[in-house]
C-alpha cells in the first residue's frame, strides 16, 4: 500500500497536470478563435482595397472628358447638338415596365 506522502504528491500532480491541460486548451481554442478573426479581417480588407481601387477608377475616368461626357448622357439625359434623338410614344395605353 502507497504512503500517505506518496498519495498526496500524486494527487498534486495529477491537479497540476490537469491545471496545465485546461489552460493549454482554452490558450488553444483562443488562439484559433483569434486566427478565425484575423483571417475575416483579412477578407474584409481585401474587399475594402478592391472598392477603393473601384472608385479611384471611377473617379480617374470621370475626370476625363470622356467621363464627363458619359456622366452628362447617362445622369442627365442631354445630347449633342448632332446627335438623333428617337422620342418612342406608347398609343396602346399598357404602361411598359
Amino acid at each position: 500500500m502507497p504512503s500517505l506522502r506518496w498519495t498526496i504528491a500524486a494527487a498534486i500532480t495529477l491537479l497540476v497536470v490537469f491545471i496545465a491541460g485546461t489552460v493549454y486548451f482554452r490558450e488553444l481554442r483562443r488562439i484559433f478563435h483569434l486566427h478565425e478573426a484575423l483571417n475575416e479581417g483579412a477578407v474584409r480588407l481585401a474587399e475594402k482595397e478592391r472598392s477603393v481601387k473601384e472608385y479611384r477608377e471611377k473617379i480617374n475616368f470621370y475626370q476625363t472628358e470622356e467621363g464627363i461626357i458619359h456622366l452628362a448622357r447617362e445622369q442627365y439625359n442631354m445630347a449633342f447638338s448632332d446627335d438623333r434623338v428617337y422620342i418612342i410614344v406608347n398609343t396602346s395605353g399598357d404602361l411598359a415596365d
